[in-house]
């Protein structure tokens, strides 16, 4: 068993390494921290078994549902019968009062993390909120920054409590909101058509909203129906969400003057003034950019480049080519594959000489400056 003054490249365990975010932690692990990496999982019967990962792990890591985590945890605290003095255990749920008191159970340093996204494409959660809660950490301290400093992530810090209560807004009130919606949608369904149907008649808010509800959709419907039930806080907060949509209605329902009145003055300047008027701009400025965002990928006229090469000037060269071709661009965008390959999504006006376009695109392969993954 390695001491702890082996720390600064310890032995990870992962306890359900076949979920989704445990697969994602055993690449980053592995490939951007060079570590090596144990982990169990009950669906993948050729995972290492639990007496290894207590046996062998300076750090334990939880990526398990929700409902399961702290019972998992006070498991392996039996299990571990106090060998886990002076390693570091972590877990990564959507709610952490529960599970962090269940570490404390045990004899490690203990950190709650919660990223605030499902797994990513990419190698690391660069841009991404990551909330920290720090309950018992001394030696370790240098190797959870190292962590935090590979994640790349965007970190706040605060109490299991606190967290668990603005989860409640962040979290079950948006996925609340919006589910209802969905329901509000598919009661209207034979009617006025599925919202592929609706969709010619969108506005910026609802091809927002109606993104958010296709991603609630298309995920592990566990994290969401954890995410309301097994958060002590959100039952108030759906209270009081019920109660302001009750009283919009009641409002409606009336119709007169002083209903309207009442409207401007409860929904729209109260809440203005809560907010304050920076948030207020900094936020509808947010709105235009992902309008605009929008827009673009409506795009007919584009192509999809590689760039082989992640260095300094790439990007450069390849305008470069559309430069010596007389092409114009009117949008471009980058994103990251798993594997850490650069894509560019690079848009044109629908009026731009194809044949040029085309002629560009095969120069680009050609010349090695990139590969072309989607033709004009």
């Amino acid at each position: 068993m390695r001491a702890v003054a082996d720390a600064a490249r310890p032995v990870v365990g992962l306890v359900g390494s076949d979920g989704a975010y445990g697969r994602w932690l055993r690449r980053f692990f592995e490939q951007r921290m060079g570590l090596e990496v144990l982990g169990h999982d009950p669906a993948d019967p050729a995972s290492d078994p639990p007496e290894r990962l207590l046996e062998q792990a300076q750090v334990l890591v939880f990526a398990t549902p929700i409902r399961q985590t702290s019972d998992l945890i006070a498991e392996y605290v039996a299990r571990s019968g106090g060998r886990e003095r002076g390693r570091l255990w972590l877990d990564i749920t959507s709610l952490k009062q529960a599970p962090v008191d269940a570490m404390l159970a045990s004899q490690a340093e203990v950190v709650g993390l919660h990223p605030m996204t499902a797994p990513l494409k990419t190698p690391t959660l660069k841009g991404r909120v990551v909330v920290v809660c720090e309950q018992r950490l001394d030696a370790w301290r240098p190797w959870l920054q190292t962590l935090l400093d590979a994640l790349q992530g965007e970190y706040v810090r605060t109490t299991p409590d606190h967290h668990d209560r603005v989860m409640a807004l962040v979290q079950a009130m948006v996925h609340a909101a919006h589910l209802g919606q969905a329901g509000v949608l598919r009661s209207f369904a034979a009617e006025l058509g599925q919202p592929p149907a609706l969709m010619p008649y969108r506005s910026i808010g609802f091809e927002m909203d109606t993104a958010v509800i296709a991603r609630i959709l298309s995920l592990n419907p566990e994290i969401y129906e954890d995410i309301q039930f097994g958060n002590p806080h959100t039952a108030e907060v759906l209270a009081r969400l019920g109660a302001e949509i009750g009283r919009l209605q009641a409002l409606v329902e009336r119709g007169d003057d002083a209903a309207r009145a009442e409207f401007r003055e409860h929904y729209l300047s109260a809440n203005r003034q809560a907010w304050g008027a920076t948030a207020v701009a900094d936020g509808s400025y947010t709105f235009e950019r992902v309008g605009y965002l929008l827009a673009d990928l409506t795009e007919t006229r584009r192509l999809s480049v590689h760039l082989p090469e992640d260095r300094a000037g790439s990007l450069r060269a390849l305008l470069h080519v559309f430069e010596e071709h007389g092409v114009s661009l009117s949008s471009i965008h980058s994103s990251r594959t798993p594997a850490g390959e650069i894509h560019f999504r690079i848009g044109f006006d629908p009026g731009v000489d194809v044949a040029a376009l085309r002629a560009a695109a095969a120069a680009i392969d050609h010349s090695g400056v990139g590969r072309v993954l989607e033709q004009p």
